[in-house]
């Protein structure tokens, strides 16, 4: 019997360890210094808008898929609603072990020029990596779609890498 508890709770363990990093809402995001380091880059950027109201019938299996995924689960109104918004993908390469924090900063159609932001830490990132962002449910709600954003790379407070919209200034 204690086998049995000792080795489930080895797979609630790792499976808390394998468990994706959840973003933290940043209140101010500071400035930081721009060092561009080689041994860092984005290799691909995936954005999905999920709001219902502007999909339009196609034939493209990708966005079908996605649409499916992000909203796999939601089974009342409400709950559809809270998943309504802009899902970002950022793939990312680390070439040498390194303490990197990916932060979203982002401007939003209803807010203007307030800068708002999300931070994701990794201790000892290496190899390709991907970081996943949700500005979704109220946030969007209010707020608007995301207009403008650009994505960083942060080693010791100094941006090493880092990939933007076409909007953003």
């Amino acid at each position: 019997m204690f086998l049995r508890s000792g080795s489930f709770l080895a797979a609630l363990l790792l499976a808390a360890c394998l468990a994706p990093p959840k973003a933290v809402e940043l209140v101010d995001a500071p400035v930081l210094p721009l060092a561009l380091d080689g041994d860092f880059s984005f290799r691909k950027i995936s954005r999905f808008l999920n709001q219902p109201a502007l999909f339009q019938t196609t034939q493209n299996e990708t966005i079908n898929f996605e649409r499916t995924r992000v909203n796999f689960g939601a089974l009342s109104a409400e709950e559809r609603r809270r998943r309504e918004g802009t899902y970002f993908d950022f793939f990312w390469r680390a070439n040498r072990p390194a303490d990197v924090t990916v932060r979203l900063e982002y401007r939003q159609a209803k807010t203007g020029n307030a800068l708002r932001a999300q931070e994701i830490a990794y201790e000892q990132a290496q190899g390709s990596v991907k970081t996943s962002f949700a500005v979704i449910g109220d946030n969007h709600r209010w707020n608007g779609p995301v207009t403008a954003w650009r994505c960083l790379l942060i080693e010791n407070q100094r941006i090493v890498g880092f990939t933007q919209s076409y909007l953003w200034k």
